[in-house]
């Protein structure tokens, strides 16, 4: 017997998982690790409430666990305080918050640009995004774990910060600032048992990267940098997002980054 996979199966199961933007890409992926291993689920989406629905009958009917979803529009951070209220009368504890929402779009016109045309607006959406509803969603749930005994709280962040992409000022920088959001978050929030981290992708095939003007020229350019010689996958996050929120296994673990990259930002 797996005695490692037994006591992190145990530690899980019965919990419940809060989650933004998981009806697709790394929310989705991370949403179904936790299923798979016994914790409930609320998530929220943006405006496929289709697809949200669809995964809550899959995941309860294969996994007998409990699913619910919520809309939530992260440029207006302030609505995680009646989305938690909403959480409240569907389960009874909270136990795991992962902010993964990202906009891409509209939304960053002005933000995803060369220097010389970065704008206030654009670079605005960004961090608040990024950052801000980071920060209102945490606070949110730290209300709730301090109710049952502590929880682990981890960010998306991507490479960005550390290397340069074309065009990606406005991300790398609202994602240099979460980070370090996340070192102070820990400090401040180890008194109750609580861990905060972050998990860095380096670039990741899904619909959001497929949505930027230059997707061909990233791909090729990741696969040869990277000795695998492949993209990373939604799912090569998803299980260093759960390692992170398995006190078994990372228990002492926080207030840190973990880069997921393939190993392209050593080049």
């Amino acid at each position: 017997m797996n005695t490692s996979l037994t006591n992190t199966t145990e530690y899980m199961k019965g919990k419940t998982l809060v989650i933004s933007g998981a009806t697709r890409g790394i929310g989705k992926a991370i949403l179904y690790k936790f299923a798979q291993n016994g914790v409930n689920v609320a998530f929220t989406y943006n405006k496929n409430e289709e697809e949200a629905q669809k995964i809550i009958q899959d995941v309860e009917s294969n996994y007998k666990i409990k699913a619910r979803a919520y809309p939530l529009n992260v440029l207006e951070p302030e609505q995680y305080i009646g989305l938690y209220e909403a959480i409240d009368k569907d389960f009874e504890r909270v136990d795991f918050f992962i902010s993964n929402a990202i906009i891409y779009g509209r939304s960053v016109v002005g933000g995803f640009a060369p220097f010389m045309r970065l704008k206030p607006k654009g670079l605005n959406n960004i961090y608040t995004a990024t950052v801000l509803a980071f920060v209102v969603g945490a606070q949110e749930a730290v209300k709730r774990m301090q109710k049952v005994g502590g929880g682990n709280i981890v960010t998306l962040s991507s490479t960005g910060n550390l290397v340069y992409m074309p065009n990606y000022a406005g991300h790398g920088n609202s994602k240099n600032a979460v980070e370090t959001i996340v070192k102070y978050a820990a400090q401040d929030l180890g008194q109750f048992n609580i861990r905060v981290n972050a998990v860095s992708g380096g670039p990741i095939d899904t619909d959001a990267l497929r949505a930027f003007p230059d997707y061909d020229e990233v791909k090729a350019k990741v696969e040869k940098q990277s000795p695998l010689k492949r993209m990373g996958t939604p799912k090569d996050l998803a299980g260093a997002t759960f390692f992170l929120c398995d006190n078994t296994q990372s228990g002492w673990l926080t207030g840190q980054t973990i880069v997921i990259d393939g190993g392209t930002t050593f080049v």
